[in-house]
Order: structure tokens, then C-alpha cells, then sequence
């Protein structure tokens, strides 16, 4: 049991002491970098899936009659 409470004890330290944590600014930052990363992913991806949907339905309606 004793090295499990050394263990917790140096955990601690190190994540007190010796890491070097974002500011906040910095998360704002990353956070808007992600949310616009995300919208343009959605919309290219959103373009593909009604480009494919159009075409696919053009050479269905091709090979229907």
C-alpha cells in the first residue's frame, strides 16, 4: 500500500508542480480552430453526399426508362 500512496503522491506533484497547462485564451482559441474545423468537414462532406445522391439519381432515371 505503500507505493500505491507514493504513487498518488508523485501523480499529484507532477501534475501541480512540473505540467505546463494551457491558458485560457489558448483553449478559447482551440476550440474556435476545432468548431470551424469542423463546420467546413461538414459541409464537404455534406457537398459529396448531395453531389453523389443528384448523380446517382441522373443514371437511375437514365437506366429506368
Amino acid at each position: 500500500m505503500n507505493k500505491f500512496t507514493e504513487y498518488i503522491k508523485l501523480s499529484y506533484d507532477e501534475l501541480m508542480n512540473k505540467v505546463t497547462w494551457p491558458t485560457w485564451e489558448d483553449l478559447q482559441e482551440s476550440t474556435i480552430i476545432v468548431m470551424i474545423a469542423s463546420l467546413i468537414i461538414a459541409l464537404v462532406i455534406g457537398v459529396i453526399d448531395i453531389a453523389s445522391s443528384t448523380t446517382l439519381g441522373f443514371f437511375y432515371q437514365l437506366f429506368q426508362n
